[in-house]
């Protein structure tokens, strides 16, 4: 799996391919059927799946005060693309260039000329090109004076609505986990670098691996069961405490797993955290040893929480 930069030539190996193109922030059921349609052309005629993303997300540059609302980071997003078989993630930086680049101009430099695509498979709402000039009718016909085969894939729908990232959205800050995993297709993830904190948690018997939220969306504050995988891929469960942490000062936004029956350095590594289930909001207490009876009970919730959601994943996939 290769990353290309969208403003420079794709290598030629890699021309002709079949190019699923879309933001694809968070990489849902819907966005996971476009992809699935390119990759199916592309093996099917013999051609390079390429996977065409943008970054920073458009609403991004366009308002830049707005809340952190990513799914999804490129890291997570080019495992995920390589796990549907795509065989290159293109990348195009979305900048004040590219925002002002013409319906036309895009099919023709970037398309064509900079990745030499052969066709391209997008969803039936994607727009493109400068103040959304262009759309699946528009890439139609562009692609046809181009000799460029174009496919647009309807929504996928559950539940009676389609499914989107305005939903998952909705749901995880909601602290509804389990309709954000069934849209996606798997738990909502955080990952980064494990920080230095003030071991707070070490000194009551609940070490933690701190992770800074970053770009992305914040979910509802509170308690979750989670489940991380450590950089060397080793799974493991626990409970954490996402949000400002009421009890401490000063607040600080931060991602605090506590992994069960497990003992390691695991600063300065990388870590992937998947919420599994929400808990519990945030509170503030009075003393330690209440916040230790409550993590005590919050952990054995967790545990419970864990336990079912493994059986539910075993009974889906039998």
């Amino acid at each position: 799996m290769e990353r290309l930069d969208g403003g420079s030539a794709v290598p030629e190996r890699l021309r002709g391919g079949i190019v699923a193109l879309g933001n694809f922030d968070g990489f849902h059921k819907g966005h996971q059927a476009v992809v699935g349609r390119a990759v199916a052309r592309a093996r099917a005629e013999g051609r390079p799946a390429l996977v065409a993303t943008f970054d920073p997300h458009p609403v991004r540059f366009f308002r830049p005060a707005a809340p952190w609302f990513r799914l999804t980071t490129l890291d997570q997003r080019e495992r995920l693309f390589a796990a549907a078989g795509a065989d290159a993630m293109i990348v195009f930086r979305f900048d004040s260039a590219l925002a002002a680049t013409s319906a036309e101009d895009f099919v023709a430099e970037r398309l064509i000329r900079l990745i030499g695509a052969a066709g391209v498979v997008t969803g039936e709402d994607f727009t493109f090109g400068r103040g959304r000039g262009g759309n699946v009718a528009v890439l139609a016909r562009l692609g046809a004076a181009q000799g460029l085969a174009t496919e647009a894939v309807a929504p996928v729908e559950q539940d009676g609505e389609p499914v989107s990232s305005s939903r998952i959205r909705d749901a995880l800050q909601a602290g509804d986990c389990e309709t954000a995993t069934a849209l996606l297709t798997r738990p909502f993830a955080i990952e980064g670098v494990v920080e230095h904190g003030d071991k707070r948690g070490r000194t009551i018997g609940y070490p933690t691996a701190n992770l800074g939220l970053g770009h992305y969306l914040r979910p509802r504050f509170g308690i979750y069961a989670v489940r991380g995988r450590l950089p060397d891929g080793h799974a493991v469960e626990g409970a954490a405490n996402l949000g400002i942490r009421p009890t401490f000062e000063p607040p600080k936004e931060l991602l605090e797993p506590y992994f069960f029956d497990f003992a390691g350095d695991l600063y300065g590594q990388t870590l992937e955290v998947e919420l599994i289930s929400f808990l519990r909001p945030e509170a503030k207490f009075e003393s330690l040893e209440a916040l230790k009876a409550q993590m005590a009970e919050d952990c054995g919730e967790a545990r419970v929480r864990l336990t079912r959601d493994a059986a539910s994943r075993i009974a889906r996939a039998s």
